[in-house]
């Protein structure tokens, strides 16, 4: 049965789209009501049986390792006001025996530079998740859990999908597969295009969340670059997927693109009209 214990985090983006609010606040840490953006992610992480926490990260980023590390400061004088609360919203027992892992990249080559580079933190023969923080995506179980459930009964890697309209599809990956699903949601992957400027295969596209093989390395060292003059996953994938099983699987959640200025306001809005606040 495959093991997936490590989750990657690549989250050494610039965020240009948030500037000027990003020039000294990475995007990750922007909050959605009083927690940041990569907090829901990495909890999604947590509660789908994740162990390891791999962040691809940038020296100009500290705030994303300061806020998963304990604060002694912050916390004798929460305690010594008596504000117990607070001091489990900082220090929260969900991440107290997970393990955080922080790899630097030095510069934006693309997503799948980015998950090259955790490539000595993955055994051989293992299995690892994928979380984009931008993709928020809200459900019990969470996609991460649906994601790895689906590569464990099919042994092979998978892609989280969702269906995008036809103006936006040009932003995503894409993917195509034989006309009839395995079952509803479930897809045997038979291409993936990065970004279809024309004709895309169809109306599929991957959204923020993955489950690959170790193997996915292999294919990505050895890759030119594409799209954007960069390193596409997507493009890694396309080559693995010749050799080896990859099926995608349109998760079950309420999805916010929380990369656009759009998607993080409705996240916003959707969290404060669904929960308590203080």
């Amino acid at each position: 049965m495959i093991k997936i214990k490590k989750a990657i985090f690549p989250v050494a983006g610039l965020g240009t789209r948030f500037l000027p609010a990003t020039k000294a606040i990475p995007k990750e840490m922007l909050p959605i009501i009083d927690k940041p953006l990569i907090e829901y992610a990495v909890e999604e992480a947590v509660m789908s049986g994740i162990e390891e926490i791999i962040f691809i990260t940038s020296h100009t980023k500290p705030s994303i390792k300061n806020h998963f590390e304990q604060n002694d400061e912050l916390e004798e004088k929460l305690l010594s006001s008596g504000n117990d609360q607070a001091i489990l919203k900082i220090n929260r027992k969900l991440f107290q025996n997970i393990k955080f892992t922080y790899v630097e990249q030095k510069s934006q080559r693309g997503l799948g530079h980015a998950i090259l580079l955790a490539r000595d933190l993955i055994k051989k023969d293992e299995s690892f998740a994928i979380l984009l923080a931008d993709d928020l995506v809200l459900n019990n179980p969470s996609a991460t859990e649906q994601l790895i459930k689906i590569a464990r009964e099919n042994d092979s890697s998978v892609i989280g999908l969702s269906r995008v309209p036809k103006d936006k599809i040009s932003n995503y990956g894409v993917i195509s597969s034989p006309d009839t699903s395995l079952r509803k949601s479930l897809f045997k992957l038979e291409d993936i295009v990065e970004k279809p400027l024309q004709n895309p295969p169809s109306d599929l596209a991957v959204f923020g969340r993955y489950v690959l093989s170790d193997k996915i390395f292999h294919y990505l060292e050895n890759l030119a670059p594409g799209v954007g003059d960069e390193i596409q996953l997507t493009d890694a994938i396309k080559l693995m997927l010749k050799d080896f099983p990859v099926h995608g699987y349109i998760y079950d959640g309420i999805k916010f693109d929380c990369g656009s200025k759009q998607g993080y306001v409705e996240a916003i809005l959707h969290l404060a009209q669904n929960s308590i606040t203080e």
